[in-house]
């Protein structure tokens, strides 16, 4: 009996540090990726600011070629809606909606993933004149985990990955405009 007793205490405190852990783990990151693209920072908004453009360069577009695609509303504007469903589990189901748009600086998004998970999170793409003929433009999102799954954020470099992929992102719109 005092066995089956300290091997209950010792699972007891197992479970209990990870989840005593995950109270004082951060639950939101961020992940920002910028470029600069040889065009006119007015050429390039009106590029991005259409969803249905994300389709030549973003790297989460590309992974599934055989992904259905839906659209509702009017894209470049406030409200319009790109959804996807996929069988691939990378991939999954979602959709991202248009929330503002700072004409010319800025646009932010709504995700909204339904497979393999749920979860809503936000997005957003500004630009920035660096020359006549040349723009920054930074891609971001921030995300967050509830408790006790915050405790995933100590241990997966959730900010690399997304980073990659907005990175990869990037560079796929940089020669997309420039060519």
């Amino acid at each position: 009996m005092k066995y089956l007793k300290k091997i209950l205490i010792v699972i007891a405190i197992i479970i209990a540090i990870p989840m005593i852990l995950a109270l004082f783990t951060k639950k939101e990151y961020a992940v920002e990726e910028e470029i600069a693209i040889n065009k006119p920072k007015q050429e390039v908004f009106e590029y991005i600011k259409y969803l249905k453009n994300q389709n030549e360069y973003s790297k989460w577009a590309t992974m599934d070629p055989e992904m259905e695609k839906s659209f509702r509303g009017t894209d470049g504007t406030v409200g319009f809606v790109s959804a996807w469903k996929s069988d691939n589990k990378d991939v999954g189901s979602g959709e991202q909606e248009i929330l503002k748009i700072d004409d010319g600086e800025r646009i932010d998004f709504e995700l909204r993933f339904f497979e393999p998970f749920e979860s809503t999170e936000s997005a957003y793409m500004t630009t920035q004149s660096l020359s006549d003929n040349q723009t920054k433009v930074k891609w971001g999102f921030k995300g967050h985990m509830d408790y006790p799954m915050n405790l995933m954020l100590l241990f997966m470099d959730f900010e690399g990955i997304i980073g990659n992929d907005l990175a990869t992102g990037l560079q796929n719109l940089k020669r997309k405009l420039e060519e």
